[in-house]
């Protein structure tokens, strides 16, 4: 009887854990990224050639502002 309890317990609380944590198939997305993390990836675009260099600028001067 006690291992059947621990089982279910178990099993219990993985379930919670996924609900928790986003599981079935729902997500949580973040829109919190660093100043660092939004330059590193602006970079990453400019040298890739997705954005010309004025474009480049341009958003780099607006993430520095903070908007």
């Amino acid at each position: 009887m006690k291992k059947t309890v621990g089982m279910i317990s178990t099993a219990l609380l993985v379930l919670l854990g996924a609900a928790a944590c986003g599981g079935g198939g729902a997500t949580v997305k973040s829109d919190a990224t660093t100043t660092g993390q939004q330059l590193m990836d602006l970079k990453k675009a400019f040298d890739a050639g997705v954005i010309t260099e004025k474009e480049y600028e341009k958003q780099r001067e607006k993430i520095l502002k903070g908007g």
